[in-house]
């Protein structure tokens, strides 16, 4: 048994050591949300006895190994776009701390902690260079609401806008197409609860 507990402390302390400094981290953060980072890694494993869900911090060496992948101009886009998607949230009421992870190999974007929104992904276009595009999921309303909103933006189906790494950034419109996504279930309660 003592072995066993051991082991659970080896498994904090290889997690805490993974967690970026706060110089690292690819996007600004306060130097108070990397501790709170690291004291929620510490009560999910002392809680559970296992790592079950690090935080968002633990999964950045994959999510940056993603990033570092793109070519220049469509990164320096998609990590833009990653800071407005945190400050979105950040600034959203109701959305909490958003988890950051890999989907389908594109970093993904999810309310974990109040469930209030749908996943959010980004990537680059493959079949077109230059292009990246903000992915929603599919068999959610929200790109028709976009596109009534804002019809001068580029869609892809139901699922996606589309943008080029050369053209200006419509960050109005996209921070208020995050907002809707992140608040995507909040939205559906209230109309529930009608």
């Amino acid at each position: 048994m003592r072995r066993h507990e051991d082991n659970r402390g080896s498994i904090v302390r290889t997690a805490l050591a993974r967690l970026p400094l706060v110089d690292q981290l690819p996007y600004p953060v306060s130097a108070m949300a990397c501790s709170d980072i690291r004291t929620t890694a510490m009560k999910t494993t002392a809680k559970s006895g296992t790592a079950k869900r690090l935080p968002v911090a633990a999964s950045a060496p994959a999510v940056e190994a993603v990033f570092n992948a793109y070519p220049k101009p469509v990164k320096a886009r998609l990590l833009a776009l990653r800071r407005l998607i945190f400050d979105t949230a950040k600034t959203t009421k109701g959305v909490g701390a958003l988890e950051e992870t890999l989907k389908w190999g594109q970093p993904s974007y999810l309310t974990a902690e109040t469930k209030s929104g749908s996943t959010i992904r980004i990537d680059q276009v493959k079949a077109e260079a230059g292009q990246y595009a903000v992915y929603f999921h599919c068999q959610t309303n929200l790109v028709e609401t976009f596109r009534e909103l804002y019809p001068e933006l580029r869609y892809e189906g139901n699922r996606a806008i589309l943008l080029g790494a050369e053209d200006k950034v419509p960050e109005a419109e996209l921070r208020h197409c995050v907002a809707l996504a992140l608040t995507y279930h909040l939205g559906k309660r209230k109309n529930g609860a009608k």
